[in-house]
């Protein structure tokens, strides 16, 4: 990043905040036209629009998220983290699970965005 730039921790705080207020808009700025997003387990989706489905899909299942950045690394052309995620499910109980992000990057924006995660939790009884 050039100087002046905001910095890894500042880029990641801004797209967790937008995943945690459940602001679809807000994510899918940070992704090119033709991103391909796989969260967990689940295929994988090709562009924005598809996307934009899938995530406020997954927004109306939960009640809310709060994510935590554990540490981040940043390559020419790829970054990643690891963290915590804490889930409100609908019930207005709460479940925090470990994740690890891949993003393959194309100039500032996500080419390629993977989630590694198990929601098994999430979704128990």
């Amino acid at each position: 990043m050039q100087e002046g730039d905001i910095t890894m921790t500042d880029w990641w705080t801004q797209l967790f905040d937008a995943i945690d207020r459940k602001d679809t808009v807000a994510f899918l700025g940070f992704l090119t036209e033709d991103a391909v997003f796989q969260f967990g387990n689940a295929p994988p989706v090709h562009g924005r629009v598809a996307i934009g489905a899938a995530v406020s899909g997954f927004f109306g299942a939960i009640g809310g998220s709060r994510h935590q950045l554990l540490r981040s690394f940043t390559g020419p052309d790829a970054r990643a983290c690891q963290g915590e995620v804490s889930y409100t499910r609908l019930d207005g109980s709460t479940v925090t699970v470990p994740f690890a992000n891949v993003l393959a990057m194309r100039g500032e924006l996500v080419a390629g965005y993977h989630i590694y995660i198990d929601l098994t939790p999430l979704f128990s009884a």
